[in-house]
Parts: C-alpha cells; structure tokens; sequence
C-alpha cells in the first residue's frame, strides 16, 4: 500500500491519534477568494526530531502528495503540482506552503504530515473554502416626476449579501432576488424606489459581501433635479418670454432686411457694369 492510501485509511478510520494532533497549531478552515493565493500553516507546539514533513490534499479515494521537505534532500514538489504549490516555510518545526491562482478544484482539505524519528508521527488538517465575489454594480433608473428606482447587484459564489443603503427618507426597499447562473455562481439584486428626489442630492451606497471575506463598495451621488413646468411660470416670467420672443424676431426681421439689401445694391452694380461695357463696345466698333 502506498503512502497515500494508507494515510486515507488511517484518516478515515480515525486510527490518527488524534491526542497528538493538539500538538500541531493550524488554522481548521483557510477562507480565500478564486484567483488568490492560501496560505496554509502547521506549526509543532513541541519540539519534536522530525526529519521530513509533507503536505497532502485529501480526495474521496485517496491522497496527493503534493510537496515535501526531507532534513537531508531537502524539497520535492509533485511535478504535476508545481505551479500550483510552493513552500513558504519549509522549516521541520513549522511548515507552511502557498496554494497559488486558486480555481474551484483547489477547494478542499490538506494534511500536513511530520515524520518523527523515533516517535510516532504527527498531522493536522485544514480546509480550504474558496468564495468568489465580483465587483459591485449600483444602478440608478431614469426618473420620473415621482420615482426613481435604484438596483444594486453582485454576482458571487456563494450567494453574495447586497446591502442597498439609501441616506434619505422617502424609500421603499424591495425583497432582494437571487439568480442561479449556469457556473454556480449567484447574481443578488436588491432595489429600492425613491421618491421625492428634486429637492436635495442624494447618497447611495452599494456594498456586497460574501462569508467573512472582504466587503467590496460603490457610492453614488444623485443630483438633485428641478423640474418646471409650463404653469409653474409667473406672469413677470410670462411677460419676459414674450418680451423675448418679440426681440428675437425683430432681429431676425432686421437680419433679412439687411441682406435683402445688400443683394439689390450687388444686383445694380452688376446692370450699371454691363450698360457701361455695351457702351465702350459700341464706341470701339464706330
């Protein structure tokens, strides 16, 4: 039986003692987002005369051996795992290894194994639970003279929390609707419709979140927007509208004299040089 399968048999009998595992400090459960790098630690609280550790990932029907350090060969990394893995710390009391451009298929648990000579060896596990959460996006409908409705979503895997904040009275916030896509992720989506918007600015904020990572946020400013209409003017107004309107076409009045004009006196000029040609003409011909 190879290294691999008699570790899974010992893991998943429970032939582990797990007394010596309280010995190791990790952290049971590693959160990291697709396309990051992990971080995955063990450190021996004792000191301990190990001569190799080594570092597996547990799959339903075995083990990968996936990088190991031997006190007198040093490192080893599973050819088909070296751009995916390196150490950290490739120290024999405390070992640590770096999980690079994690994908869907990295998520799961890891062993790390001390090899003790003499004594019995000793391992810890921690998982690795892998989130995916893209950018934010923060919508604001066109208005009318009443509503405005504003979206903010958030595509992630799991499903994403979208808090839709609204720094004003006057709103109204939907149940937010979720939507499975094709690829496991999950678009949340949570609207709220505001009223009264054309007096003051407003705020917006959009934040989203997935499992204790990172939170991501927009923020939007919507203007404030008056709107007049037509019976909204006074009658001073109304005067000044028609004032300008009469000034207007005044000027364009004057505007068309002017060139009416010009083209008559061109048009004159134009006969008086032809009369005084036809003359000089005839002289020449007597």
């Amino acid at each position: 039986m190879d290294l691999s399968a008699l570790l899974l048999f010992f893991y998943t009998s429970g032939l582990f003692q797990k007394g010596l595992t309280d010995l190791i400090r990790t952290q049971r459960t590693v959160m990291a987002a697709v396309g990051d790098e992990a971080l995955l630690n063990c450190e021996l609280m004792q000191s301990k005369k190990v001569f190799k550790d080594i570092w597996l990932k547990i799959l339903p029907n075995g083990m990968d051996i996936l990088i190991s350090y031997h006190k007198d060969y040093g490192q080893d990394v599973n050819p088909d795992f070296r751009d995916k893995v390196e150490f950290a710390d490739a120290g024999l009391q405390n070992s640590s290894i770096i999980i690079k451009n994690m994908t869907e298929q990295d998520e799961g648990c890891y062993c790390c194994l001390f090899k003790i000579d003499p004594g019995d060896d000793l391992n810890a596990t921690t998982c690795l639970q892998l989130f995916e959460l893209h950018e934010p996006v923060l919508h604001v409908g066109d208005s009318n003279s009443e509503e405005t409705v504003v979206s903010c979503s958030a595509t992630g895997r799991p499903a994403p929390t979208v808090t839709l904040t609204v720094l004003r009275d006057n709103v109204h916030f939907s149940d937010p609707v979720n939507v499975t896509n094709t690829n496991g992720t999950v678009t949340v989506t949570s609207t709220a419709v505001l009223t009264g918007l054309h007096d003051d600015s407003t705020e917006v904020r959009c934040a989203v979140r997935v499992l204790s990572g990172p939170q991501k946020e927009k923020i939007m400013m919507i203007p404030a927007e008056v709107k007049q209409s037509a019976d909204a003017f006074s009658e001073d107004s109304g005067s000044e509208i028609t004032a300008d309107t009469k000034i207007t076409t005044l000027s364009v009045v004057l505007s068309l004299c002017c060139v009416a004009a010009v083209i008559t006196v061109i048009t004159v000029i134009t006969v008086l040089r032809k009369r005084k040609d036809r003359n000089r003409q005839r002289r020449e011909i007597v």
